[in-house]
């Protein structure tokens, strides 16, 4: 029996204080009803990261699972784009 296709996401993580935890940031373009003027929402979502692989400003695409916490129905899939902060990896 085939599963369903799951839902993907892409955003940015904008916390990692959490183990194994990440907050993203998934951000979209709405139209106002009325005005018909383009606008950029942003929404955050909890994301499983089990290997804490992931870091602020690192881009990544999210894949729906199971409810793992109250507030965690989402995991990191992959690493799109590591941050330019982070990419180095010097310390100074």
């Amino acid at each position: 029996m085939e599963r369903g296709k799951r839902k993907e996401l892409i955003g940015v993580v904008i916390s990692d204080k959490m183990d194994k935890t990440r907050v993203v940031a998934i951000e979209s373009w709405k139209v106002h009803p009325i005005y018909k003027k383009r606008y950029r929402s942003t929404r955050k979502v909890m994301a499983h990261d089990e290997d804490n692989a992931t870091v602020i400003g690192d881009r990544v695409r999210l894949a729906e699972t199971r409810p793992l916490s109250r507030r965690k129905r989402w995991r990191i899939s992959e690493v799109i784009e590591k941050s330019k902060a982070h990419a180095g990896g010097d310390q100074t």
